[in-house]
């Protein structure tokens, strides 16, 4: 059974910054890809970044290039995803979610399986 669980959200000042991490267990993870999610109130769920465990690519939505990046550890099965210079437009709850491929695609039906979220807020 895939369990994704999430951590490191929080209340942060705007211009901070937040690591996210999620950890995977239940398989093996090497033709996976990893994706951050995010669904703020009153708006649809959207990839902000993912990445393969097979090589180093990677996916950034535009809102967010340059100010997030997204991680793999594989000996811990561990994603991560380091935020920057948040902004209140920031704010949402974050989904950790995996896809059983090695192409990375950014929509919400196309993974398989999702962890239960983790606040971030961001205040200005």
């Amino acid at each position: 059974q895939v369990q994704l669980v999430e951590s490191g959200g929080g209340l942060v000042q705007a211009g901070g910054s937040l690591r996210l991490s999620c950890a995977a267990s239940g398989r093996t993870f090497s033709n996976y890809v990893m994706g951050w999610f995010r669904q703020a109130p009153g708006k649809e769920r959207e990839c902000v970044a993912a990445i393969s465990w097979v090589d180093t690519t990677t996916y950034y939505a535009d809102s967010v290039k340059g100010r997030f990046t997204i991680s793999r550890d594989n000996a811990k099965n561990t994603v991560h995803l380091q935020m920057n210079s948040l902004k209140p437009d920031d704010t949402a709850l974050y989904y950790c979610a995996a896809r059983r491929s090695i192409s990375i695609l950014p929509g919400v039906g196309q993974y398989n399986y999702w962890g239960q979220g983790t606040q971030v807020t961001v205040s200005s």
